[in-house]
Order: C-alpha cells, then sequence, then structure tokens
C-alpha cells in the first residue's frame, strides 16, 4: 500500500549573528546550515496494516507524514502511494487517502457540522446512497448525531475530533494518516475514538498510520511501530518484541507485614525506591521469576504482605532510547 525508498528530506535555514552587526553582515553574506529533517529512509506498509509511527519531537515524524500526503515534495527519494506519487498527483492521491491533524480542524468552523459533510460530499463527489450509509455508520460509532447540527466553533474538543475523524472518512479512502488524533481528549472520548479507530481497520480494512505522542495509543492500536529519530528509521518491527529489544526491565512492588528497615537485595534485582519502611520498588528482568525473588525475601526472614509485578513500561523504553542508553 505504501512504499518508501531512500526518502530524503533536507532544509536550509539561514544564520546570522545576534545584533546590529549580524544583520548588517547577513546582508552582505548569507550563511546557512543544513537540516535533514528525514534521512535516507526506506519502509513498506501493507494494505490493512495499523502501524504507530513515533519518536521525539523534531525527529522528522510529521515531515515524512507531509510527503506522503503530498504537501512536501522529498528532496531525494521515491514514494508510493498505492502506486501513485503523491507530490506529482496530489488531487488523485487526496481521494484515497484521509488525513486528521489533531491540533488542526477540516471542517468549516462558521458553518453547522452537516452543512460542512455536504460540502465534503459535494468535493469528493459521492453518492448519496453511500454517503447515508456512512452518516448512519458515524452516527452509531462515533455519536455524530448529538452534535451533527451544532455550529462547528460551539463544538468540544471531544466532539471536534469525532467529527473530524468522520469528515476524514466520508469519502472511503483506503489509507488514513492520524497525527496525535486524542491530544487532549478525557479518558472516556479518548476510548471511544480509539475504538472506532480499530474498528474500521479491522472491519473497513483501512490502513492507517497513526503518529502520536501518546503511549496509550500505541499500545492499545498499533501491532507495529516505527520509531523515527533525527531522521533516519531506528526501529521498526512488532510492539510486543520492542521492550525486551531495548532491555526493558519490570517493576515490582511489595508490602510488608512489618517494618524491614535496610532491605538488601542482590542482583538481578535493584531497589528502585523506599517508598515506607513496608514499602518497597524493585527493578528487574522482565523475564527473572517472581519465585527467585520470594525465596530469596523467605530466606531474609521478612513477612511479604501483598506483591505486584507491572508489566514493561513503552514509555519507560522509549525514553531509554531516546536517552541513547541502548542501540537498536
Amino acid at each position: 500500500m505504501i512504499k518508501v525508498t531512500h526518502l530524503s528530506k533536507h532544509f536550509k535555514i539561514k544564520k546570522r549573528k545576534p545584533g546590529i552587526f549580524g544583520s548588517i553582515q547577513a546582508l552582505i553574506k548569507t550563511e546557512t546550515d543544513l537540516i535533514k529533517a528525514v534521512d535516507d529512509i526506506t519502509f513498506h506498509i501493507n494494505s490493512g496494516e495499523l502501524v504507530g509511527y513515533i519518536g521525539p519531537n523534531g525527529a522528522g515524524k510529521s515531515t515524512t507524514i507531509k510527503m506522503l500526503t503530498g504537501i512536501l515534495t522529498p528532496t531525494s527519494g521515491d514514494i508510493q502511494v498505492n502506486g501513485i506519487n503523491p507530490s506529482k498527483e496530489r488531487k488523485k492521491n487526496a481521494y484515497q487517502i484521509g488525513v486528521v491533524f489533531g491540533q488542526r480542524t477540516q471542517l468549516w468552523t462558521d458553518l453547522p457540522v452537516e452543512e460542512s459533510f455536504d460540502l465534503l460530499k459535494s468535493i469528493y463527489k459521492i453518492d448519496e446512497k453511500i454517503y447515508k450509509q456512512k452518516l448512519e455508520l458515524f452516527f452509531d460509532l462515533l455519536g455524530l448525531k448529538d452534535f451533527f447540527k451544532q455550529q462547528a466553533r460551539k463544538l468540544s474538543l471531544g466532539q471536534r475530533m469525532k467529527a473530524d475523524l468522520a469528515a476524514s472518512l466520508i469519502h472511503s479512502p483506503s489509507i488514513l494518516f492520524l497525527d496525535e488524533p486524542t491530544i487532549g481528549l478525557d479518558i472516556i472520548v479518548k476510548e471511544k475514538v480509539r475504538e472506532f479507530i480499530r474498528e474500521i481497520n479491522r472491519n473497513a480494512k483501512v490502513t492507517v498510520i497513526l503518529t502520536t505522542h501518546d503511549i496509550q495509543d500505541i499500545e492499545y492500536l498499533a501491532n507495529r511501530i516505527m520509531i523515527i529519530d533525527k531522521g533516519k528509521i531506528v526501529y521498526d518491527g512488532n510492539l510486543s518484541n520492542f521492550n525486551s529489544l531495548v532491555g526493558n526491565d519490570s517493576f515490582i512492588d511489595i508490602h510488608f507485614a512489618s517494618p524491614v528497615g535496610s532491605l538488601e537485595i542482590p542482583l538481578p534485582f535493584q531497589i528502585k525506591e523506599k517508598k515506607s519502611e513496608t514499602n518497597y520498588t524493585l527493578i528487574a528482568p522482565e523475564n527473572e521469576p517472581l519465585s527467585s525473588l520470594l525465596q530469596i525475601l523467605q530466606n531474609k526472614g521478612v513477612p511479604i504482605q501483598e506483591i505486584n509485578r507491572q508489566k514493561p513500561d513503552l514509555a519507560v523504553a522509549l525514553k531509554k532510547m531516546y536517552e541513547g542508553k541502548n542501540e537498536l
């Protein structure tokens, strides 16, 4: 569905020294820095996949999406989106993709939502019968009917995001680009939006590329993640393999029946935090069984009231990778 080969996008940024002297010097001689926003990346995305495309701020995520949607022209490399070059055939590409930017809306803010959808129906030349079927689907899955006749500017953030999602899919695109689709939403609306995205991916077979800083979006929706950092793809693979690949540890929370004072635990277990005389948090490799820890504590004669193990945290793993503590 999407084929990217040796894709790069470079920007030239003018350099100028501070002050009046710097301004005068810039008039005579202009120096520039070359910013490699996207630097020679290659990947394929198959039809029906739901891929999390993530990375730190400034990593190149949005630049990649803008090239895939035809907004930006690559400096070098090749893009094929369902057989179309997005920058050369922008109009043709627009008919096969849907795009949602969490901080921008595609609705006409002064119009009721219903009229914005009528305009989109005309723009995409959607058959009346199919249009009504689509609206019924959105009424059912997103509750769009509750605010369909309201002016777009008067919608809450959650309502606006639901309307934008529906608007991006009204023309039955085969590919959906989502940029921060749950930003600023409360937990109930987030769950509704996530369930809707999963539904259209599974049942309508829409290929979804998701960029987000909300790790729960990735954990709930994506099976495959692509991580970009400093313009390069540093990981592309199964989500379930990522934590073990970067050596992520799990946390073990222990409550003791009585104060234990100073607690010493041998490797591979480490004390992360002493919360109180009866409550400690330990760090342990994910594959290290709790039975070995229980044996250690039993030998020390400390009474355990409760013990809980938390699964490896994707957010912690990503943070470690961004900080350069792990090489992929």
